[in-house]
């Protein structure tokens, strides 16, 4: 037994060291053996034997040829790896692929014998190993018709609904396990057919039903969105699903070992995440049980329908909304068969449309609106463009509620839910709306007089006088018509996001020149101090990691602030996106939080002007083309003079979350309250999750409470992003945790200064061990916040008083 298995590494090394051979085919007389691999005519495919944890056991499998780290798109043993030194893979002389584990005889083979008296494998230009029988050129087999867990372009999934067969996609046990796993993705043979992702015998995420060109549940398919899908399906449901990219050369589906499914594309230098479903828990099949609504960007997460209760409050209370809901009023039908006089529809809009819906020969959206109404097991009804008239007949299952996109879906209900005195309700709002209106316009038209009156006064001149006597070097004026101009009228498609005083566009000047335009809104609360107070400060500032502002323009009520453009936008577009966070790995996150603190420790100690910056957030890090970060929005910022380190304001502003306690609650404010906001940041940053949402375990705990939790049991190696594991050092990792909460201590005196922070990061040093930190007291829904107190998770707000 030793003999052999010397022989089998010794063979496995020779392998190793000489380079491959690759020829054209497969025949009856050169079979494939260890070292030698098959590639496509194309030179984008390889064929050969592999090993995925560089283990003892080997597999065939295809993969991208001269792409590394390899990539394996198909398997063909995946049950049973071989191990013996001298196995091949033959063909025979009836046209059967088959696998020999050496002298221990056959452990897979294509399953399939033909009339054939001689034929060939090959590996074609799209990834797909085929047996061709020689005399005919006919295809005898091919490996798309017996899919891993990759689709690749042109290969396609199948549902006969007459047999029963169907082609799947089933994940790899593990990442190092090609084994069957326990996720399986397919079509089924619904009409209109969906793809769904089944674990075990549970349905674990679906695609909703196709449309001509896309899936209604996923609202990236748009009418913009051009499809790399098709799905063609006969009456009885028959169907099959193919995947094709045309605009890349290298791209592949991809049904992960966790039951994602993700599609890569190759960029010449990288691999790409175009897609990945499911992306978060609202993707998750059935989250919020029958007639429940997942709603996407709000918590707690699911809703009922109008009309409808939690089934359970209890357990609705506790976040277990798998019970979902029940109607407050039963259908009545008895005494009207049609049940057209006691019920109503209401209709729900952006849903994703739920499970189970029976496909309907309605032409229009009225009659379909009509079988629905005079049918009185229709519980529901949807007319969708590409499809026609869905109903549903039990109870609706797997909702979402997206924010924009998806579809229209009308729900039947008892018309008392409307309410008695509706109709009457109705006449007279409207009539009180109409006076209001009327009255508001009146005053806003005044005002708007006065306003244009006064503005006449406060001319541009003014405000460049003004600006001129504090000092601000190098400030270049723009006129409105430039920042139209440069920015296309300030349209939608060149707005970059919403910050707490203003929206923020992408500009281009005529020298080609790109910039970042801050377009600060009348009713954003910061006026004319706050604007003259961020531009004075961010034109004295000058450092690599603080953002530059190139000018201003001012003009009636606009405010404009030009800033240097950041082509990779703000840092919370990476951290908590559940894509683009992949594109940072643990060594890049690490840089980035070195560069904020270099920035921090610039503004309270190396500056002229010591700043506090008072709104530190991940939102208002931005990121420049090579992942610097740049500190920025400095409208809430402080200067200190000479020894002054620490003030008292009666005005507190900033975001709840990242303030810390004694300035939320007195007022207080010095560089300790900038490094709590670090702090804060910092386990952002190494969880990938949002203070302000994440909720852990019965007793929601804070994030701030599940990084002490997990400092003390494991240093706090398990509170980082999964999806960072392979890229870190678990040591580095657990440090930086000690360190966040050592800025979060409760007490300005145990977090440390600027300095003492930027030593702590690049440094060995021993750390101190940190305290249990207060946690924020979450308020919930039916609870009254202490005194005035608002928290608001996205944007900066102004409304606690200091005591």
């Amino acid at each position: 037994m030793g003999k052999k298995r010397f022989m089998f590494f010794a063979c496995l090394l020779l392998f190793t060291i000489l380079p491959s051979f690759s020829y054209a085919g497969i025949t009856t007389e050169s079979p494939l053996s260890l070292g030698q691999t098959l590639t496509s005519s194309n030179g984008v495919y390889e064929l050969g034997f592999f090993s995925p944890n560089n283990s003892q056991s080997q597999y065939v499998g295809i993969w991208f040829k001269d792409i590394i780290p390899r990539v394996v798109v198909w398997v063909a043993n995946r049950e049973n790896p071989v191990t013996d030194s001298t196995a091949n893979l033959v063909i025979s002389s009836d046209g059967s692929l088959l696998l020999f584990n050496g002298k221990h005889g056959v452990v897979w083979s294509s399953g399939e014998t033909f009339s054939s008296n001689e034929s060939r494998a090959e590996l074609s230009d799209n990834g797909n190993l085929v047996v061709i029988d020689n005399a005919s050129g006919r295809t005898l087999w091919e490996s798309f018709d017996h899919l891993g867990d990759t689709m690749l372009p042109f290969s396609t999934l199948t549902y006969n609904f007459s047999t029963g067969e169907k082609t799947v996609l089933t994940s790899w046990k593990s990442y190092t396990d090609p084994s069957l796993g326990e996720y399986v993705g397919q079509i089924t043979p619904q009409v209109p057919s969906q793809v769904f992702i089944i674990r075990g015998s549970t349905p674990y995420y679906r695609t909703g039903p196709w449309a001509k060109t896309r899936f209604t549940g996923i609202p990236l398919m748009d009418d913009t969105y051009t499809s790399p899908f098709s799905l063609q399906q006969d009456a009885n449901g028959s169907g099959s699903f193919t995947y094709f990219d045309r605009n890349f050369k290298l791209s592949h589906l991809i049904l992960t070992s966790e039951g994602s499914m993700k599609r890569f594309r190759h960029n010449g230098m990288d691999w790409e995440l175009s897609y990945e479903a499911p992306a978060n828990l609202c993707d998750v099949y059935g989250v919020c049980g029958p007639f429940g609504i997942c709603v996407m960007l709000v918590s707690p997460k699911c809703k009922c329908f109008k009309g409808f209760v939690p089934k359970s409050i209890e357990e609705w209370k506790r976040g277990n909304w798998t019970d979902g809901c029940v109607r407050r009023t039963e259908l009545d039908c008895q005494g009207n068969s049609t049940g057209k006089d006691v019920n109503i529809f209401h209709p729900v809009a952006n849903i994703k449309l739920p499970d189970f819906y029976e496909y309907a020969t309605s032409v229009d959206a009225e009659k379909c609106h009509q079988s629905c109404l005079h049918n009185c097991s229709c519980l529901a009804f949807a007319y969708i463009h590409g499809i026609g008239c869905l109903m549903w007949n039990q109870y609706l299952m797997d909702i979402v509620q997206f924010s924009a996109g998806g579809e229209l879906l009308s729900i039947r209900l008892a018309r008392s839910e409307l309410g008695r005195n509706e109709r009457s309700k109705t006449i007279a709002a409207s009539i009180v709306s109409l006076f209001l209106f009327l009255i508001l316009t009146s005053a806003a038209f005044g005002f708007w007089k006065y306003r244009v009156k006064y503005n006449a006064h406060v001319s541009k001149d003014d405000w460049r006088n003004n600006l001129k006597s504090k000092d601000v070097p190098g400030l270049e004026f723009f006129d409105m018509k430039t920042i139209q101009t440069a920015t296309n009228n300030f349209s939608l498609s060149n707005k970059l996001g919403q910050g707490g005083f203003g929206s923020v566009y992408k500009g281009k000047l005529q020298d080609g020149k790109e910039i970042a335009v801050k377009r600060l809104s009348s009713s954003s609360g910061q006026g004319r101090e706050e604007f003259i107070n961020e531009l004075v400060l961010i034109s004295k500032l000058q450092h690599r990691n603080l953002v530059r502002v190139l000018g201003c323009c001012i003009e009636g009520e606009e405010k404009l602030l030009i800033y240097e453009f950041m082509l990779n936008k703000s840092l919370d577009t990476f951290v908590f996106d559940s894509r683009k966070r992949l594109e940072l790995d643990w060594p890049k996150k690490f840089d980035i939080i070195l560069g904020i603190a270099r920035g921090l420790l610039y503004l309270h100690r190396d500056s002229r002007l010591r700043v506090l910056h008072r709104d530190l957030k991940v939102s208002n890090i931005l990121l420049d083309e090579k992942m610097n970060p740049k500190i920025s929005d400095f409208g809430l910022a402080r200067m200190f003079q000479g020894t002054q380190y620490q003030e008292n304001t009666h005005r507190v502003v900033g975001t709840l979350g990242y303030m810390a306690p004694e300035y939320a609650w007195t007022g207080l404010f010095s560089e300790k309250s900038d490094i709590y906001s670090f702090g804060v940041l910092l386990l952002e940053i190494i969880s990938g999750e949002k203070i302000s949402k994440f909720s852990y375990g019965e007793e929601g705990k804070t994030l701030l409470a599940y990084a002490w939790e997990s400092w003390c049991k494991t240093q706090g190696v398990d509170i980082l992003d999964q999806v960072l594991a392979d890229s870190c050092h678990p040591l580095e990792v657990g440090r930086c945790v000690q360190i966040g909460l050592l800025c979060v201590q409760h007490h300005p005196a145990d977090r440390p200064t600027t300095l003492e922070l930027l030593s702590m990061l690049t440094t060995k040093s021993d750390l101190p061990s940190p305290t249990q930190p207060t946690f924020t007291v979450e308020t919930r829904d039916d609870e009254t916040p202490p005194n005035d107190l608002v928290s608001v998770n996205e944007i900066t707000e102004s409304v606690i008083q200091g005591r």
